[in-house]
């Protein structure tokens, strides 16, 4: 009895001992402010938009969109991270409504962090939409799935085959 006490004790205290010398988790980047701000409420198109985070961000997989009411591109060029700011042009909008802002940074950690944020303009502008955001690229940008499982039954097949015709 004295042996399986000194061992939960033992276990108890190990893992007291493990907890306790556990670094701490690196966070994820946080988006701390936006320009223009959530839900504001704009008269004039603006010439940019941009996200602030806590900590610097990576320049790879960095991206950010503005899609319209219409469902059409108003951002223009491609975004770009300085320190821990990722910013995009935005052509002259047009129509009135909600306008969303999508954006995908990657942390200093490494990890991808994506979300959105909207504002809405109030009077109509005058200017001319980009393509329609499915066929800003002629997709959504990913890759199909089906060549991949169409190889891996090919490999899998390929693979029994050659084991049961070894077999005869």
């Amino acid at each position: 009895m004295r042996r399986v006490l000194a061992a939960v004790v033992a276990g108890f205290a190990l893992a007291a001992l493990s907890l306790a010398a556990a670094g701490t988790a690196s966070a994820h980047a946080t988006r701390i402010a936006t320009d223009p701000a959530d839900h504001a409420a704009l008269t004039a198109s603006p010439q940019r938009v941009s996200a602030t985070f806590n900590e610097a961000l990576q320049r790879t997989f960095a991206d950010m969109t503005v899609v319209g009411p219409d469902g059409n591109l108003w951002s223009t060029g491609e975004a770009q991270v300085q320190g821990a700011v990722i910013g995009i042009d935005v052509r002259p909008l047009g129509p009135a409504g909600t306008y969303t802002v999508n954006y995908r940074v990657t942390s200093a950690d490494g990890h991808v962090v994506s979300g959105s944020w909207s504002f809405d303009l109030t009077v109509a502008g005058s200017g001319t939409p980009g393509p329609p955001v499915g066929s800003a690229s002629g997709s959504d940008g990913s890759l199909p799935v089906w060549p991949f499982i169409a190889a891996a039954a090919v490999i899998v097949g390929g693979g029994a085959w050659w084991a049961l015709r070894r077999r005869a």
